[in-house]
């Protein structure tokens, strides 16, 4: 009995839960040594919301990814952030939240859209600095959908509004389509047969100008490293230019 006690004990340890010298946890992302240091955070399954999803539903919870991108923005040896999406969508909200801090970050970025990227996956996507899609992966533009009691008042429409246009607004911010366009694939009727809205492959999500590139894993990476190269050069050239500061990295990198 306490033989098995201890080898279950021993295959607990083994398990990657977090690496407390980095303070960033390893479930679900990895941090790896190539030309430069970088980490893989991936969105997969459904964005968990402030409720819990059944056990049997794969989710990603933003109360876990939240302090992982704060982490990574604050660990000076990561260089760079790879993110990995295969998601069907989710929470709005949480789903916002984690667009709106990778938006925010100075530390390079870069989102690989596999499988799917749908509904609030496509904010997510955008949110990179660079942001990359496979051919085969599908993204579903559609209006704000709730779940469970909703009361037939004017006040209901207004917040939906209100709700789709923040998307609408992060998306057209954070990527080359246009509000006009975006809207229009967000309302297209006959084309899903249980929704309104608009699903677009790879090379159409590129063609919108939704999502800035085609691509593999491998053209993310070297995109990744060619990023965080530049600002490693216009680091140095700042403080060649102002020898009694640092070097000036408030601009993001923008999209192609």
């Amino acid at each position: 009995m306490a033989k098995a006690q201890n080898e279950q004990n021993d295959e607990m340890e083994e398990l990657p839960y977090s690496d407390p010298a980095k303070g960033i946890p390893a479930a679900g992302s990895v941090t790896t040594g190539g030309r430069h240091l970088i980490h893989c955070l991936t969105i997969i399954g459904q964005i968990e919301g402030h409720y819990i999803l059944p056990p049997q539903n794969k989710s990603t919870k933003y109360e876990h990814v939240i302090p992982q991108l704060v982490a990574i923005e604050e660990n000076p040896d990561i260089k760079g952030l790879l993110v990995i999406l295969n998601t069907v969508g989710g929470d709005v909200e949480a789903g916002l939240a984690i667009a709106e801090l990778i938006a925010g970050m100075k530390t390079p970025t870069v989102s690989l859209v596999l499988g799917g990227g749908h509904s609030i996956g496509v904010p997510l996507a955008v949110s990179a600095a660079r942001s990359f899609i496979v051919p085969s992966a599908t993204m579903t533009i559609h209006p704000v959908r709730m779940n469970g009691l909703v009361l037939g008042v004017p006040q209901s429409f207004s917040y939906f509004d209100k709700m789709q246009d923040r998307i609408v607004r992060f998306v057209t911010e954070n990527s080359s389509i246009s509000e006009e366009r975006f809207r229009s694939l967000m309302m297209q009727t006959g084309e899903l047969a249980m929704d309104v809205g608009t699903s677009i492959d790879g090379e159409r999500a590129v063609g919108e100008g939704l999502i800035d590139r085609l691509g593999g894993l491998s053209d993310a990476i070297e995109c990744l490293y060619q990023m965080i190269e530049e600002r490693e050069e216009g680091k140095a050239d700042a403080s060649v230019h102002h020898p009694g500061g640092g070097a000036d990295i408030s601009e993001r990198p923008s999209a192609d």
